[in-house]
C-alpha cells in the first residue's frame, strides 16, 4: 500500500465510482451520458479523453516508449431493451438487446431513456396470479409476448412523452448495500470494471516507470462484441487486457461449472468459447498469464483461474487487430449476470486494481512477447 493511502481509502473510492455509474443508464448504442461522465473524472485526474466515432472513449498515459503498448479496456454499456411496437391503449412492446434472461423479465421495474430529466419509469407486466392457469405458472413468457406499462392511457400520450419506436429501456437503475463489501445492483457488467479502471489510471499516473497505457472504455460489448475494434484499430496496442466480470461458481447452481469464489480475489481467464452460434473466444496468451501470475505472488494477492464456455468479451476481436495483439482476460468475481441484480465484492474490485497496477507497471523494454520464450 502507498504510503499516501489510508487504509480503506480504494475501496471506499472503487464503491463510490461504481455506485455512481450504475446509476447511469447506458443501453448499447446510447452511452452518451455514462461517456462523459467517465470524460469528467479522467479530466479531474489530468488525463485527456477522446471518443471515436461508434462512442468509446479513449485516454492516453504516455510512458516508456520501448516498452510494449498497452490496451487496457471494458466497456461501459449494458444489456437491456428497445421499443418495439406502441399499442392504443399505451402498452408498449419491446425487443431484447443482449442476453437479457426471458425468465427473469416479469414484473421488473424498468427506465424508459428519453433524455436526462424525461426518462419514464415502468414496469413489464405479470399476468395476475388469480387469472393464471396451471400450465401458465410454469412457463417462460416470450419476450414477444411481454409488454411495458408505465402508466399511459393511450398511443398520443406515450409519443407525447418522447417515446418512440427505438427508444432504450434498461432495468430500473439501482444498487443495494448487501454487506460492507457486497454490492447488488445494475449494471455491475461492467460498471464494475469502468471503476477499476478509473482507480488504476489513477494509481499508474503515480507510477515513474510504466509503458505506454491506452484506457478504453467501449461501447456495444452487449450488442455484438465488437465496439472495442475501432479503438484497438486505432491506438494500435501491443498488449490488450480486458476487464470483465468472471463467473462466481460459489452459488449451489454453480458450483459444477468451476471453483470461482465471491470475495477469494480477482481472477483470470484460461479459456473462453462462447459455442452457441458465434465460433470465437479467448485463449490468453501465455506471456500476461505468467506476468499476472507473478503479480500476484509479488504482492501476496490471490488470483483466480477459470475456463468456461457460454460467454464471450471484446477480447475475441481485438486480438486479431494488425499483425495480433497479445491478450488476456481479467476480471472479478460476479454472481447473477444478466439479471436486474447482480452481486459484486468491493475487495475483488480492490484486488484487481492492485494486480493490474503492478503487473502492467512491470512491463519494460525487456518484456517479451515471443511465445517461444514460454511455450
Amino acid at each position: 500500500m502507498k504510503a499516501d493511502q489510508r487504509p480503506g481509502e480504494v475501496k471506499a473510492r472503487l464503491k463510490a465510482l461504481l455506485c455512481d455509474l450504475m446509476l447511469i443508464p447506458g443501453l448499447s448504442g446510447h452511452e452518451g451520458r455514462v461517456r462523459r461522465h467517465i470524460a469528467g473524472l479522467l479530466k479531474a485526474l489530468g488525463l485527456s479523453t477522446r471518443p471515436d466515432r461508434l462512442g468509446n472513449l479513449i485516454a492516453t498515459l504516455e510512458g516508456d516508449q520501448s516498452a510494449p503498448s498497452v490496451m487496457l479496456f471494458t466497456h461501459m454499456d449494458q444489456l437491456g431493451l428497445v421499443v418495439r411496437k406502441i399499442e392504443a391503449g399505451g402498452f408498449i412492446r419491446v425487443e431484447r438487446l443482449g442476453g437479457v434472461p426471458e425468465r427473469a423479465l416479469p414484473s421488473q421495474e424498468v427506465l424508459i431513456c428519453v433524455g436526462e430529466g424525461r426518462d419514464r419509469p415502468g414496469v413489464i407486466a405479470n399476468k395476475s396470479h388469480h387469472a393464471t392457469t396451471p400450465e401458465e405458472k410454469y412457463k417462460v413468457v416470450p419476450y414477444q409476448d411481454l409488454y411495458i406499462d408505465a402508466g399511459f392511457a393511450s398511443q398520443d400520450e406515450v409519443i407525447a412523452a418522447g417515446i418512440d419506436i427505438g427508444s432504450p429501456v434498461v432495468y430500473r437503475p439501482y444498487w443495494v448495500e448487501l454487506s460492507p463489501d457486497r454490492i447488488a445492483g445494475t449494471s455491475i457488467d461492467d460498471r464494475a470494471g469502468c471503476a477499476v479502471i478509473i482507480e488504476a489510471a489513477r494509481q499508474l499516473m503515480a507510477r515513474p516507470k510504466r509503458p505506454t497505457v491506452h484506457f478504453v472504455f467501449s461501447v456495444q460489448e452487449e450488442f455484438n462484441l465488437r465496439g472495442a475494434l475501432t479503438a484497438a484499430q486505432a491506438v494500435q496496442p501491443d498488449i490488450a487486457i480486458q476487464i470483465d466480470l468472471l463467473l462466481a461458481t460459489d452459488t449451489p447452481d454453480m458450483a459444477y461449472r468451476g471453483d470461482v469464489r465471491l470475495g477469494g480475489g480477482p481472477a483470470m481467464s484460461l479459456y473462453s468459447f462462447h459455442g452457441r452460434g458465434t465460433l470465437n473466444g479467448t485463449i490468453p496468451h501465455p506471456a500476461l498469464v505468467s506476468l499476472f501470475d507473478g503479480a500476484s505472488r509479488r504482492i501476496d494477492i490471490p488470483l483466480q483461474r477459470t475456463a468456461h464456455t457460454g460467454a464471450l468479451t471484446d477480447s475475441s476481436y481485438v486480438q486479431f487487430v494488425g499483425q495480433g495483439v497479445a491478450s488476456i482476460d481479467l476480471g472479478f468475481p460476479m454472481r447473477y449476470s444478466h439479471s436486474s441484480l447482480e452481486v459484486c465484492d468491493l475487495g475483488d474490485l480492490e484486488g484487481l486494481t492492485t494486480l493490474l497496477v503492478e503487473g502492467i507497471a512491470s512491463i519494460d523494454d525487456g518484456f517479451s512477447l515471443d511465445r517461444d520464450d514460454y511455450e
